[in-house]
């Protein structure tokens, strides 16, 4: 049984930093590409960013380039998203997704498409006060 279970959010102010963490069990974790999506209240769950199985290529939406890395290891199964700079349109709640079918090691251009992900975690919740 495959579990993803995030971690790290909080309330903070503008400015300022956060990192999530996310773990996966009940799969060879290195062998699937890793991304992270969010929901603000009354929006479509987005991509934030993707990373592949061995952390060498990522991928960004527009609004978090520059400001938010993600990175993984693989040798503790756990993802991680470091979020820089924050700004109260990032208040959302933050989900992990694994295994995507096809290609799953790698995240390809279409990484955004939410249907292909098989696997998702319950979220972590980050409030950025202005």
């Amino acid at each position: 049984q495959v579990q993803v279970v995030e971690s790290g959010g909080g309330l903070v102010q503008a400015g300022g930093s956060l990192r999530l963490s996310c773990t996966a069990s009940g799969l060879t974790f290195d062998d699937y590409a890793m991304a992270w999506f969010r929901q603000a209240p009354g929006k479509e769950r987005e991509g934030v960013s993707c990373i592949n199985w061995k952390g060498g290529s990522t991928y960004y939406s527009d609004s978090v380039r520059g400001r938010f890395t993600i990175s993984r290891d693989n040798t503790k199964n756990t993802l991680y998203l470091q979020m820089d700079s924050l700004k109260p349109e990032d208040t959302a709640m933050y989900y992990c997704a694994t295994d995507k079918g096809s290609a799953s090691a790698y995240c390809s251009d279409y990484w955004p498409y939410l249907p292909q992900w098989r696997y998702w975690g319950q979220g972590t919740q980050v409030t950025v006060s202005s």
